[in-house]
């Protein structure tokens, strides 16, 4: 092939690659669309919003975490961790796949698995498209350095406040 047919095939592959960014841009943005729609209806920000129980959400720490857990009888204390991108506090370091995997199956990328609180099995009904829409949105956005609440142990004294159940006498 001469110098110009490589110039040529070159341009070519570059024009159509143009062509092709807009439609894919696009898309991406629709998936985000649809994963904001998911992250709205499923609640999230109901449980992983700092300040939703204490009656003051605060809308600068969406979805970056609650400071107040559930205790769960027998297993502990555990609190709604950061979902925006944060690499050190939230899901910065985690890929889409993983982040689908904790939500259909409730299963972290070190093998942990979610709190029953969390409704994997709900969400576990979840098609690939949704699942990655709702992933790709959290990727989406804004990171907000913002660590909840280690989990508590059973047997361990709460630093934070948390819900629990009392059962009648």
């Amino acid at each position: 092939m001469g110098r110009w047919s490589v110039a040529r095939a070159a341009l070519g592959l570059g024009l159509l690659m143009l062509m092709l960014a807009p439609a894919s841009a696009a898309a991406d943005k629709d998936k985000i669309k649809r994963g904001e729609y998911l992250a709205t209806i499923m609640d999230c920000g109901g449980c992983h919003t700092t300040g939703v129980f204490l009656g003051k959400p605060d809308p600068a720490k969406y979805l970056a975490g609650s400071e107040v857990g559930f205790q769960i009888p027998g297993l502990g204390i555990f609190y709604p961790p950061n979902l925006t991108p944060d690499p050190e506090t939230g899901l910065g370091k985690w890929s889409e796949a993983e982040i689908v995997n904790a939500v259909r199956k409730g299963e972290r990328p070190d093998g942990r698995i979610l709190a029953p609180a969390m409704p994997y099995s709900h969400y576990g009904k979840l098609t690939d498209e949704d699942a990655f829409a709702l992933a790709a949105y959290l990727k989406s956005l804004k990171p907000v350095r913002n660590a909840a609440p280690a989990l508590v142990g059973p047997s361990e004294t709460p630093k934070a406040p948390y819900l629990t159940v009392v059962m009648p006498q």
